[in-house]
């Protein structure tokens, strides 16, 4: 374009993933071919937290992206994400039962306050920062206020997050394999032990291996390579995930992972996982590692 005639556009998608998935990524072909036109002053912006989103992208569209990413994480701590939760419920002003309004906010303070919620969220806040989580947890529990249960209680947000963790993940444990299973526990010991810190696979591979000396004649002793296809395995599943991208060079096993499932979705899919050994079982439930 030129300076005098053309006015530059800026188009911002927001859930870039969504427009991933259409037909031909016709809409995203055509956007990023003309922002590369030095007639059309066009940029665009897509927004998404899918970090693999650039593997879904066709070729053609691929080659017309910039491959200019910004990484945006959230740095909130536990009292902000409390406040974020008492914004999205307060019922704002000009809302029509203005005595009713009152009623709902005072009960919103009293259940940020309340012990029951705050383990709740503490759960959630462990678990994932996204405030989009906390919004479908929020959905979950709204559903249930009704004429005659015009507020919600902390009952409400307990059973919401009973549903929540009762997700596609914890779903996928129930077809594990033991050793996976194993490997699902050590890092349950390790995110206990260390508090909620990174851990690497060979970290989790020592955990493992000091349960198979405890009990060796419950669990075959495999070889590390074994092991470390099945880690692989968890990782192919989204049940662990590396906390940066791995490089070229990096060693497998010192690549610093986060575990994504809490103790309570690992312990209630052992409950319902077939068959599984009476010493696995208890070593899970063990409040400490074999130290």
């Amino acid at each position: 374009g030129n300076r005098t005639s053309s006015c530059p556009v800026l188009f911002i998608l927001d859930e870039f993933d969504l427009f991933v998935h259409h037909k031909n990524q016709t809409l995203l072909y055509n956007l990023f071919d003309v922002s590369q036109s030095a007639q059309t002053p066009v940029t665009v912006i897509g927004l998404t937290c899918r970090q693999d989103i650039l593997e879904l992208l066709e070729k053609r569209v691929k080659s017309r992206f910039s491959h200019r990413q910004i990484y945006l994480m959230n740095t909130f701590d536990f009292k902000q994400y409390v406040k974020i939760f008492k914004e999205q419920l307060y019922i704002r002003s000009k809302f029509p039962d203005e005595s009713f309004a009152q009623k709902w906010n005072v009960n919103v303070q009293s259940l940020a306050e309340d012990k029951t919620v705050q383990d709740v969220l503490q759960n959630l806040f462990h678990y994932t920062k996204d405030v989009r989580s906390l919004n479908v947890l929020l959905m979950l529990a709204l559903s249930n206020v009704t004429a005659h249960h015009p507020l919600i209680t902390a009952a409400d947000l307990q059973e919401a997050s009973r549903q929540y963790r009762t997700d596609s993940k914890a779903n996928i444990v129930h077809g594990l394999s033991v050793l996976e299973i194993c490997l699902v526990i050590a890092m349950k010991h390790l995110n206990d032990v260390y508090e909620g810190e990174p851990f690497n696979f060979q970290m989790v591979y020592n955990e493992f291996q000091k349960f198979v000396q405890r009990k060796a004649h419950c669990m075959h002793n495999f070889e590390k390579p074994v092991v470390m296809k099945a880690f692989e395995h968890l990782l192919q599943l989204e049940l662990v995930k590396p906390l940066e991208r791995p490089s070229a060079r990096a060693q497998k096993e010192y690549l610093l992972m986060k575990l994504l499932l809490d103790n309570n979705q690992i312990m209630d899919a052992l409950q319902a996982y077939p068959n599984c050994p009476t010493d696995v079982k208890q070593w899970a439930a063990s409040s400490l590692s074999w130290l």
